[in-house]
């Protein structure tokens, strides 16, 4: 008990967060050593991009991260939070750029070496500003093992695996077709590409025949790439065209013969049956123009403007072209039709223009070799996906993948470990610059480009603990048990991870993928600047502290779900939080100091209110444990919500008052025992949802645990289950219930005592509520109690309820003064007469009806039907007391 029983009247979250998170970090409880002893559990933190703030997707990750963590630490565990940050490299480059404009500068201006420099001062800057804004969430990180993808020890591994991969031929260079983003200027992979339906056209072209008076019809949503056509195609078993192919058409606006070839690739059914072939513009036509040796003529800039093998359209943008392309078709008396077409369009994820795919000379990661043996752990339950659905798009997503490109034409981040001879054109690999080429040469040039991002993240589960040494924290800590993540990065690093950590390390790098959704708005939308929606988590914690913020982000969230966002649960949640302090000063208050001391005493003269508090904290125990090792997080919460607030605060508090009080000193001290007892178990198994307040309320509660953080989890015990007073406590709270229940109906004020008479079904029954009587008394406001077994003598104006094995009378006169009462609801009835008449007149006005406004009428109709029920109540209670 660090600070005795003097705790603050008012619990305030600004003052007490930033001491206790300085104490903790202070005296290092975010290490695994704190538990030298335990076995290690491990959690890499998904690296937040270096591009801005943390927001409100980042606390929901991280809550769900420090709970597990804070969980497993109390048990005992070795528990590593590793936490980081991302180079992100296409988004921070972005950013930069951005900044540089305000100052109208170009990266060309500063050179690389002068945007490098500034990069690096913005990843500096936001890398601090991440790691604080964690802070004040309450993340127990271990911060003296944080790392960032392009420190030296991440860099080292990214060239490490980089020339592994290429000496094994899983990295190569070639001229393949790629996703091109205009706008950022670079390559992005397959999972960079989002794709949207988009309502287009389908343009239908004649292509006349070579020396013929024929033409064939090709449909097409990208007449811009006509210009860089090198074939038509059709179906080989399509009996329509069987006799063209091998023929040639002349490609109108290009004067270009082109060849009719035949292959299976060919939809029958779309169009006319007939495509063009563009190689150098379509993944598919790519495929097809390789099978056929066809020229691949790219006919597009960079920032997708046409170039000179566009002909007289160079110079022109992508939508400029496409227009003067059908509008010339159309005056060759050659455009047939144009049809209305939806269809999917890719978009670059960062900056939503429009995906070109091109043909460029790229890095490629070879992946048939490297996702076989990453389907298999998944298949074997080596690595498990919570909720199991999100194995079907990982099975779906790797069976179909295909090869990655990993080049990106960009200035930030890890710079391909590639030296091209400038003598013979020999590529090297290696860490550094080659001191000679086996030409002789000694002048080198090293790669432009660096790599996807996802490369040095995929590596992030072995990287972050020292790889490619062979460090103390690897052999520990390798592999993780758990991934926290979000179902929208299955693609990009779930599945790169994994099979990274087979590729280096020889098996799967985590043994749970723990998928959660996305937080959204209260209508069920995604959080966007746009919409201007978004939740700025340092400005909840301001205003309702970071306890309040935690538990909002769990309660009602299952895995794999999204969870949205309501104010007002906020709210309920920091009033959850102050009937907690509440409770706990009542109990300080009301307890000696040296109460744990005098457990055997206490056990003796427990009662059966007591046992009943410490059987349902026991099962609290073992379902909250249960919850969280099925990650069942929001579930556990909701139980930890209503123990608290409902069967510890409103009932046993409530139950245990008359002995705190009392002059009978061994129930006093079984009391005051139990109150703190229970409290405390409830405050360690709340500490990894509300680590604040808990660990508060703790240092100031008897004990010796300097701290909740690193107290033992409590456990299930089997000595400390109590059906029998469980059963026993429920029935006089659903008899507590009852009587308020009937004197809330009656409008009777607490302070207004009533006899109560039960009938009890049998004996047992009625000792149960004789020695009840204290309850009945301060709970339910009882005079007196009369408990018999047969209905003798009940009077005849009672106010009656029945629960399980109990029937409840109420004599009517000593809830109510019968006379006043019939005069008050005379005067209701009265008042109600008046209501009714005049909504009725309005309704029955046919003028009325027809030319109010709707809205207007609705509400008349609305007030008609609630004095209508209010009418029949009063009546009905009328006739009630006239009897």
């Amino acid at each position: 008990m660090e600070e005795g029983n003097n705790i603050a009247k008012v619990y305030n979250p600004d003052e007490v967060e930033s001491r206790l998170y300085g104490k903790w970090e202070e005296r290092g409880y975010f290490k695994p050593e704190v538990n030298p002893e335990g076995k290690p559990f491990t959690i890499v933190m998904p690296p937040p991009n270096i591009t801005g703030q943390l927001h409100i997707g980042h606390a929901f990750d991280g809550t769900l991260q420090d709970i597990l963590i804070r969980w497993k630490r109390m048990q005992g565990y070795q528990a590593l939070w590793l936490p980081g940050t991302d180079h992100a490299s296409i988004a921070t480059e972005v950013k930069v750029v951005e900044a540089m404009k305000k100052e109208g500068l170009t990266k060309r201006e500063v050179g690389r070496d002068g945007f490098l420099e500034r990069a690096w001062n913005w990843a500096n800057a936001y890398r601090g500003r991440i790691t604080s804004q964690f802070r004040k969430l309450g993340a127990s990180c271990d911060w003296s093992r944080e790392r960032f993808t392009m420190d030296e020890g991440c860099s080292e591994a990214v060239k490490e695996v980089f020339i592994k991969l290429y000496n094994k031929g899983l990295i190569y260079r070639g001229n393949r077709i790629i996703n091109w983003c205009p706008d950022c200027k670079t390559a992005l992979s397959d999972a960079e590409v989002e794709y949207e339906e988009q309502h287009g056209h389908l343009w239908y072209f004649r292509y006349p025949i070579k020396d013929s008076d024929e033409s064939i019809v090709i449909a097409t949503t990208r007449p811009e790439t006509i210009p860089g056509d090198s074939a038509v195609a059709v179906h080989p078993e399509d009996e329509r065209y069987q006799r063209l192919i091998g023929k040639k058409v002349l490609l109108p606006i290009m004067n270009r013969e082109i060849p009719i070839i035949a292959d299976e690739y060919v939809d029958r059914e779309f169009g006319t049956g007939v495509v063009k072939i563009t190689p150098a513009h379509d993944p598919n036509d790519f495929e097809v123009g390789l099978r056929h040796n066809l020229p691949e003529i790219k006919v597009m800039n960079e920032d997708a403007t046409m170039n000179e093998k566009a002909g007289k359209y160079a110079g022109l943008t992508r939508s400029e072209a496409r227009k003067q392309i059908v509008e010339d078709f159309k005056n060759l008396g050659l455009l047939q039709k144009i049809e209305d077409h939806v269809h999917n369009v890719g978009a670059c994820y960062r900056c939503s223009t429009t995906v070109e795919p091109i043909t460029s000379e790229q890095w490629f990661v070879k992946m048939e070799p490297l996702a076989k043996p990453a389907i298999e752990v998944v298949r074997e339950g080596k690595t498990r996906f919570i909720p199991e659905r999100f194995e079907k798009i990982y099975f779906n997503w790797m069976e179909n993948i295909k090869d990655w490109c990993i080049s990106r034409q960009l200035w930030w981040g890890h710079r391909i470990p590639a030296y091209y001879c400038q003598e013979c054109g020999e590529i090297i690999v290696a860490k550094e610059e080659p001191k000679k080429c086996k030409c002789g040469s000694t002048t080198f040039k090293q790669e432009e480009d660096v790599l996807d991002t996802w490369f040095s993240s995929a590596l992030w589960p072995f990287s972050t603990l020292g790889w490619p040494e062979d460090t103390q924290d690897l052999r520990k800590h390798y592999p993780n048990d758990v991934l926290v993540t979000g179902y929208d990065i299955i693609f990009f690093w779930v599945a790169r991870m994994i099979f990274s950590g087979i590729e280096q390390m020889g098996e799967t790098p985590f043994r749970d993928v723990y998928i959660h959704g996305i937080v959204r708005d209260a209508q069920g939308r995604k959080m966007s600047k746009s919409l201007g929606n978004g939740v700025d988590p340092l400005e909840i914690i301001k205003d309702f502290g970071a306890d309040a913020l935690r538990f909002t982000l769990v309660t009602g969230n299952s895995p794999g779900n999204d969870t949205r966002w309501h104010m007002e649960k906020v709210e309920a949640n920091r009033n959850f939080a102050n009937k907690i302090w509440n409770a706990a000063r009542f109990v300080l208050m009301n307890i000696e100091e040296d109460i744990l001391q005098k457990e055997e005493q206490a056990k003796k003269y427990w009662i059966s209110a007591d046992k009943w508090i410490i059987s349902r904290c026991n099962t609290l125990v073992q379902e909250v444990t249960d919850n969280l090792e099925k990650y069942e997080l929001g579930i556990a919460a909701a139980k930890l919500y209503d123990f608290i607030w409902n069967e510890y605060c409103d009932w046993y508090i409530e139950l245990v008052k008359p002995r705190l009080y009392g002059e009978e000193k061994e129930s006093k001290i079984a009391a005051q025992y139990t109150l703190v007892m229970v409290l405390k178990k409830t405050l360690k198994l709340l500490h990894p949802f509300m680590p604040f307040i808990t660990e508060e309320i703790f240092t100031h509660l008897p004990g010796e645990e300097e701290s909740i953080m690193i107290s033992s989890w409590p456990k299930f015990e089997k000595e400390c289950t109590y059906k029998e007073e469980e059963k026993e406590i429920e029935m006089v709270m659903s008899v507590i219930r009852s009587i308020r229940n009937a004197r809330a109906e009656m409008n009777v004020v607490p302070s207004r005592k009533a006899k109560v008479i039960f009938i009890a079904t049998n004996s047992a029954i009625s000792q149960i509520l004789k020695k009840s009587e204290i309850y009945f008394q301060k709970l339910a406001s009882a005079s007196e109690i009369i408990v018999k077994t047969e209905k003798k003598e009940i009077p005849e104006n009672v106010v009656s309820a029945v629960v399980d094995q109990v029937e409840i009378f109420i004599p009517l006169e000593d809830l109510v003064d019968k006379e006043k009462e019939i005069e008050r609801l005379q005067k209701e009835k009265e008042n109600l007469e008046k209501e009714l008449k005049r909504v009725n007149g309005k309704l029955s006005n046919e003028g009325f009806v027809s030319k109010a406004p709707f809205s207007v009428v609705e509400k008349e109709r609305e007030k008609q039907k609630k004095y209508q029920e209010m009418m029949e109540k009063v009546l009905e209670r009328l006739s009630f007391y006239q009897r």
